[in-house]
């Protein structure tokens, strides 16, 4: 059938199951958005219109995470593109499925300085697992179609589609394809019948598991490290859960790997490195088999290469063999995906029992912090987690509330936990829970923020209530950069230099203008109720928490450090 190229790009959508779109429209991509309106798609994909691109991109990012699907944003060419670029590198670092689309100026305008021109593909390489600039209408589909399965294969990513204007205005050739025919077909078929190109996930090297449950018979101080890659494989956790209860050791995660062991498991140490528990950063240090499944050893975790986990035989298990050695050196890997590698495990590996080693481990957990009358940020999460059953999906930006949550809220499930490990991006919480909350609608979303992360995406307040989004955010309110102050107070001599936000707005009058309920905290027993009411109003609401100015997460190994080299303690 002949249809114009905006048209089949969302018939293409539709192929994919897409529901919900986020973006911003302009000049470049009216023939896209006209679409929306011409044959009716705005009744079968809901488009929510954002109050800037990146929230846009937070958002696709955040609904992604919270449901497993790939995560979509439009948005036009130049600053508009160019304004996803955050969002797309943050998707890139925590392994995000998400597909970005933009339209350029005409292929005629291209190279001449056009008005809002720029190169996006150029732009976009080193932070997407794919591009494409679409100059072919006959390309169109097969593109689209390349794109999802590439973003939602092996170690998802996101991938961005650039098209030029007249593409978009140009009429092709569209025939309906199912997903399950995407492979036989086209650009992907031709690409999946290239013995070089396979998106599959190879089989694991049978004999690497073997060597594996050798190893692990002559351990007897071992430790599981989780990290992302079992909450991105479809799967992989009731797997994962198997094998660490039959083996019966330790389990310390990454901050990508909450929700992979259930946080109050008898088996979880905490989450390991720069701000990991006593109990996980002594583990490491003294275990004599780390077993380490999806996680790719950042500078967060492994504060010190060199000395990391320095007793004992590494095994790192990843889908993205350029993982491999590449931060910490190992005895063994396994490459394959984290689900089906552990069934494999699970097979064969009988049952275990390390008594004495998870004594030792378990002496070092952390005592709950003394009370003093003050609200803290634990009596926050707690409270959180009582009123919501535990159950509540918990969006962060990134700081100092980003590892209190980490540690005081029980992560049970993958999707749980949605926040920016990798690419630490300020101002994405707030379009990350507004897209799990649009993906989710019928599981408690809470936004956990900063007030210096909150100013800076809090316009996409405007967003929620337009489109009744009911984001439950509580803000940890300290008046300053409460991470950076730390590092100064630690490590600066107490200089605190430009890190005091001694400044509006009044997040309460925020959000009333914006046309929400706002509220205050300054104690348990406030916090509790203005929470409780939240959650019965049933809209979006922010409640302004303050807590102490000097309030530090416990424990903080500084980077370059070995695991055990707490500064602070």
């Amino acid at each position: 059938m002949r249809m114009k190229c905006s048209q089949i790009l969302m018939e293409c959508l539709l192929e994919q199951g897409v529901d919900t779109v986020f973006g911003y429209p302009g000049g470049t991509i009216l023939n896209i958005y006209d679409e929306l309106e011409l044959h009716g798609y705005k009744n079968k994909i809901r488009h929510i219109l954002t109050s800037h691109e990146q929230g846009a991109s937070h958002a696709a990012d955040g609904y992604a995470r919270a449901t497993g699907k790939v995560g979509v944003c439009f948005a036009t060419s130049g600053p508009g593109a160019t304004n996803l670029t955050t969002g797309i590198a943050t998707a890139y670092y925590d392994s995000s499925p998400t597909v970005f689309i933009t339209v350029n100026v005409a292929e005629s305008l291209m190279g001449k300085d056009t008005f809002q021109e720029v190169d996006m593909t150029g732009i976009s390489m080193p932070i997407t697992k794919c591009n494409y600039l679409v100059k072919d209408p006959d390309q169109l589909a097969d593109v689209i179609r390349e794109a999802f399965a590439i973003a939602r294969s092996g170690r998802p990513g996101p991938v961005l589609i650039d098209i030029t204007k007249n593409v978009t205005s140009s009429e092709a050739d569209y025939e309906y394809l199912p997903v399950s025919e995407h492979g036989r077909h086209g650009r992907l078929g031709a690409m999946l019948r290239r013995s070089s190109h396979d998106l599959r996930t190879p089989e694991p090297d049978h004999s690497d598991i073997d060597k594996l449950l050798g190893m692990i018979e002559e351990a007897q101080r071992p430790l599981i490290l989780v990290g992302g890659g079992v909450i991105r494989s479809k799967g992989a956790v009731p797997e994962f859960r198997r094998f660490f209860e039959t083996l019966n050791a330790p389990v310390a995660s990454t901050i990508m790997g909450g929700g992979a062991c259930p946080g109050n498991h008898p088996l979880f140490t905490g989450m390991i490195g720069m701000h990991g528990s006593h109990a996980s950063n002594y583990a490491s240090s003294a275990c004599d088999l780390l077993i380490a499944i999806g996680c790719r050893f950042s500078d967060r975790v492994a504060t010190d290469p060199v000395s990391f986990a320095a007793q004992a035989k590494i095994v790192q298990i990843d889908i993205d063999r350029s993982e491999i050695d590449k931060n910490v050196e190992t005895d063994h890997h396994i490459i394959g995906d984290a689900r089906r590698v552990l069934e494999l495990i699970n097979e064969k590996l009988p049952a275990h029992d390390y008594p004495a080693w998870k004594a030792d481990v378990f002496s070092h957990k952390e005592l709950i912090p003394a009370e003093d009358g003050k609200l803290h940020p634990h009596h926050i999460l707690d409270a959180i987690s009582e009123l919501t059953g535990g159950q509540a999906i918990i969006a962060t930006d990134v700081g100092q509330h980003q590892m209190w949550s980490a540690q005081y809220y029980h992560f049970s499930r993958p999707g749980q936990l949605i926040t920016s490990g990798g690419f630490g991006t300020m101002g994405f919480g707030l379009g990350a829970a507004m897209g799990a909350k649009t993906g989710c609608p019928d599981q408690t979303v809470v936004l956990c923020t900063g007030d210096g992360c909150f100013r800076m995406n809090c316009h996409e307040l405007a967003t929620l209530e337009h489109y009744h989004i009911p984001v439950v955010i509580v803000v940890f309110d300290n008046g300053t950069l409460g991470m950076v102050r730390q590092w100064q107070h630690l490590i600066y001599g107490e200089r605190y230099s430009q890190t005091d936000l001694d400044r509006g707005p009044d997040f309460v009058k925020l959000a009333e203008a914006y046309g929400l309920h706002g509220a205050r905290a300054k104690s348990v027993e406030e916090f509790r109720a203005a929470f409780q009411d939240a959650l019965d109003r049933g809209t979006a609401c922010v409640i302004d928490c303050a807590i102490d100015k000097d309030a530090m997460v416990h424990p903080m190994v500084p980077g370059g450090a070995a695991a055990t080299d707490f500064l602070l303690d």
